[in-house]
C-alpha cells in the first residue's frame, strides 16, 4: 500500500505540473520549458539535475536541455554544480519575480526611447506620431509604475520576513 500512495502522489504532482504548464503555455510560454519551470517551483530543494528533471517529467534528457536553457536566458533557472557532484543541477533563485520585473523595466525603458525616437522621425503631429507617443506615454507610466510596485515589494518583504 505504501508504493501505490507514492505512486498516486507522484502521479497527482505530476498533472499538477502539466496543467501549472498548460497555463504558462496558453500564456506564450513554450512548453519544455514551462514543465521544467513548473517542476523547480514544486521541488522542496528547488534545485533539480537534469535527470531529475527527466524523471519527474517522464521526458528525455535531451528535452530537459533546451528547456533548461530557455529559462537560463531568462533569468528563472541558474545553472550551479554541488560539492562533488559532477552533474549539473538546476534551480530557481530566490528572488527570481523581482529580478524579472527589472529586467522588465529595463526593457521597458528601452522601448520607450525607441518609440519616442520614431516620434521624431514620423513627425509628432502626424498619426503615426499621435499613436506612437500614445504608446510611449504609456510605457513610461507602467515603468513607474513598476518601479514604486518593486519598491513597496522590498518594504514588503523586509516588514513581513517575507
Amino acid at each position: 500500500m505504501p508504493d501505490e500512495a507514492a505512486a498516486e502522489a507522484k502521479d497527482s504532482l505530476f498533472n499538477y505540473i502539466e496543467r501549472f504548464s498548460s497555463v504558462l503555455v496558453s500564456a506564450g510560454f513554450p512548453p519544455m520549458p514551462a514543465r521544467v519551470f513548473v517542476a523547480l517551483l514544486v521541488t522542496d530543494s528547488g534545485r533539480l539535475s537534469a535527470a531529475e528533471l527527466a524523471g519527474m517529467l517522464r521526458i528525455s534528457p535531451a528535452a530537459v536541455s533546451g528547456g533548461v536553457r530557455y529559462l537560463i536566458q531568462l533569468g528563472l533557472v541558474h545553472k550551479e554544480r554541488v560539492p562533488g557532484s559532477r552533474r549539473d543541477y538546476y534551480r530557481m533563485p530566490g528572488n527570481m519575480w523581482d529580478d524579472l520585473l527589472r529586467m522588465r523595466d529595463q526593457v521597458m525603458s528601452r522601448w520607450t526611447a525607441l518609440v519616442r525616437e520614431g516620434i521624431d522621425l514620423v513627425g509628432a503631429d502626424t498619426p503615426a506620431g499621435e499613436r506612437m507617443a500614445e504608446q510611449a506615454a504609456f510605457l513610461e507610466f507602467a515603468t513607474k509604475e513598476l518601479g514604486q510596485i518593486l519598491g513597496r515589494w522590498q518594504e514588503y518583504r523586509a516588514s513581513e520576513g517575507g
